[in-house]
């Protein structure tokens, strides 16, 4: 499956919204921030991730692009 920082940044907005955030009007700032921690979180997991292919001849570490 791959990430999608603004499949996230829904995410992020709907739990803000459950936890009581206020998410709209004149001085609503939650679109901007959602979109950042959204767009760090799935740059920070793409740059580190990596999948361990254990048999076969495509055995060893890959980096997930």
């Amino acid at each position: 499956m791959a990430l999608s920082d603004s499949v996230l940044k829904g995410l992020i907005i709907t739990e803000c919204q459950a936890q009581g955030f206020v998410t709209t009007g004149p001085h609503a700032q939650i679109e901007k921030l959602a979109e950042a921690i959204a767009k760090a979180v799935v740059s920070h997991v793409t740059s580190a991730a990596v999948v361990t292919v254990t048999s076969g001849s495509s055995a060893g570490p890959y980096k997930v692009s």
